[in-house]
């Protein structure tokens, strides 16, 4: 009951036209239009392959789509804004009839203006809205945002990552920036937090967290968790990225199973039937 009452704190999600109920936990599948991957190589880097496979993953049962055309992964370049809409748009374009919310990832205003000129629905931002300009374009849009905590950068954010208290410290930063989005005029219900998993984390940052997801839906906003194919569940498997599915779709059920709303996978169609399962399971509906 405690689980089911901290994921009720954020119980719907506006994303631009779309309401997305959280009764249950939905699942965001992942498109990287980017040749760096950690999650696919690249696979996706060609448009028609980025647009093949965002329909496929809807089809799959995705609840929404998380597009993005900058790698972050470990020390990741950086990738100019012009390249980085290149990538992009073509997918975007082609989503835009989509049957649901299309989110872009990024950390650039830029982007995010373009992107809601095409019609997406949510930024998701690894930088939390921390760029100038960002708090202002989400503002005046009507769309989502999902506020993510990452401590450094991409290019050194896992040299040496170092808390007192990961789970006091994460929360205490998306109340922050939930308290600035709200102050800039972006309605609550608009609002995601995620702890940024592998972010600036050792694996026992990223279990903490993990383990923590209740207190972190505490503060009544819904909790995106994205731990699908990363570091930490290669380094507890042995496993390389295209072997984590197994290792992926047990941290999405342990993560729904603690309060989780959204859960940022690769894997729609195993995280679907496990979650499924586990809905069965809890006498739930779907």
């Amino acid at each position: 009951m405690q689980r089911d009452e901290a994921r009720a704190g954020g119980s719907r999600l506006r994303c631009g036209r779309f309401l997305l109920e959280l009764s249950r936990p939905r699942i965001m599948g992942v498109v990287n239009v980017t040749p760096d991957s950690f999650s696919d190589g690249g696979r996706c880097f060609d448009p028609a392959a980025a647009i093949a496979h965002a329909w496929r993953l809807i089809e799959e049962g995705a609840d929404l789509l998380d597009v993005g055309g900058e790698s972050t992964r470990p020390g990741a370049p950086p990738v100019g804004e012009d390249e980085e809409l290149r990538r992009v748009a073509p997918l975007l374009r082609a989503l835009r009839d989509a049957p649901v919310p299309v989110s872009i990832d990024t950390m650039k205003p830029g982007v995010m203006r373009a992107a809601l000129g095409e019609g997406v629905a949510m930024v998701n931002d690894i930088n939390a809205l921390r760029a100038p300009g960002a708090l202002e374009t989400l503002a005046g849009s009507g769309a989502g945002v999902c506020l993510m905590h990452m401590q450094g950068e991409p290019r050194t954010m896992q040299t040496s990552p170092r808390y007192a208290d990961v789970v006091s410290e994460v929360r205490g930063f998306l109340a922050q920036r939930a308290a600035a989005a709200l102050a800039a005029g972006i309605g609550s219900e608009r609002i995601a937090i995620d702890p940024g998993i592998g972010f600036g984390k050792t694996v026992e940052h990223n279990l903490a967290l993990l383990r923590g997801i209740g207190a972190l839906a505490a503060l009544g906003y819904p909790v995106l968790i994205g731990a699908s194919r990363k570091a930490t569940l290669g380094q507890i498997t042995g496993r390389g990225p295209q072997e984590r599915v197994h290792a992926s779709v047990a941290a999405a059920v342990m993560a729904a199973e603690r309060g989780a709303a959204l859960l940022r996978v690769h894997d729609v169609a195993a995280t679907r039937d496990a979650l499924a399962v586990w809905l069965a399971i809890r006498g739930t509906a779907q």
